[in-house]
């Protein structure tokens, strides 16, 4: 006979079950679905050397800049160009216009980040237009930290809103707080450091995604979990923000000579990363040029897997009505 307890404990499984899905992208369980070439050029815009994307959910799309600085490309989620905007220096003090961070604050608003200067500037998306980023920036560390700096930020939706931003090497930071933008860098930062990275075991800082936009995660302390990004480690982490590693993803098999970059993910946990070509010595010869964008996703053991324990749940409780003698 089927009782209620036996009842009560698939409920059970199935609550667990959730709790655990919920608790880690468990980034193990990823593998490549799928491979682009991004165009090398967009009107003025280069879409060459890919550093970084971001996921654009209000438009369904992506956004990446390459480290030539010369604009902002969106695409498809396969890759395909939908337009450009291109930017404007003047006034920012940039003389390399290093851009290696980008990410996505909602209707439009993007906000990149220059890797020498450690600065970033916010402006609105216009397809075909030019953004004049000194009229809306900060400065971060107000210094000019060279070639080792500023090469990620993804924006935290939550609570008013707030950033994480990484610095490469020389050493390694990764800084959270609020970004406030204004005009001439006279906008204020109050980033600081989460926890010290070299307890990641990485030998470089690439990029990082916020994990609080993952539908599953929400209310759970998976939101606060991080996608961090080592291209000299080749290596994608996830980690809390007291900087224990959750789970990770070796990137050294994934298109072996270009150096994956950048790093965004949506709202089901597909992940995206951006991969500049001929990024090391090993790559000369090859014949495409094209930055790639690669789309990593896991086994989808959510939407059925719960079907099929909820379906299973039914099946229990008909029986056990069926089986229920009648009382007369």
């Amino acid at each position: 006979m089927i009782k209620a307890k036996h009842l009560v404990c698939a409920a059970a499984c199935v609550a667990a079950f959730s709790a655990q899905a919920a608790s880690s992208l468990n980034l193990g369980s990823y593998s490549v679905s799928g491979i682009y070439g991004l165009d090398t050029a967009v009107g003025a815009v280069s879409g060459l050397e890919a550093s970084a994307v971001t996921y654009a959910r209000d438009r369904g799309t992506l956004f990446y800049v390459g480290d030539e600085g010369t604009g902002v490309v969106e695409v498809s989620l396969t890759g395909q160009t939908l337009g450009s905007m291109a930017f404007n220096w003047a006034g920012t003090n940039s003389k390399k216009h290093d851009t290696e961070g980008l990410t996505y604050l909602g209707n439009g608003q993007l906000v990149v980040t220059e890797e020498r200067l450690f600065d970033a500037y916010s402006f609105s998306y216009v397809a075909g237009g030019k953004a004049n980023l000194a009229a809306n920036s900060v400065s971060i560390s107000n210094a000019d930290v060279g070639n080792s700096g500023l090469e990620g930020i993804s924006y935290d939706a939550r609570n008013g809103g707030s950033f994480v931003v990484i610095k490469q090497e020389d050493p390694q930071d990764i800084l959270a707080g609020k970004l406030t933008f204004a005009a001439a860098a006279t906008g204020t930062s109050t980033l600081t450091n989460l926890f010290n990275p070299v307890s990641l075991g990485v030998s470089t800082l690439s990029d990082v995604q916020t994990l609080s936009s993952v539908d599953s995660f929400a209310g759970t302390a998976a939101a606060d979990h991080l996608l961090v990004l080592s291209l000299g480690s080749r290596t994608l982490l996830e980690v809390n923000r007291a900087g224990q590693v959750i789970s990770s993803l070796d990137l050294s098999g994934v298109l072996a000579n270009n150096g994956i970059e950048g790093v965004t993910v949506d709202e089901k946990g597909t992940i995206y990363l951006v991969a500049e070509q001929l990024q090391d010595e090993f790559a000369v010869g090859v014949a495409d040029p094209k930055s790639q964008l690669i789309v990593l996703t896991a086994p989808v053991p959510e939407p059925e897997t719960f079907a099929m324990l909820l379906a299973g749940l039914g099946v229990l409780g008909a029986v056990a009505r069926r089986r229920k003698p009648s009382r007369g």
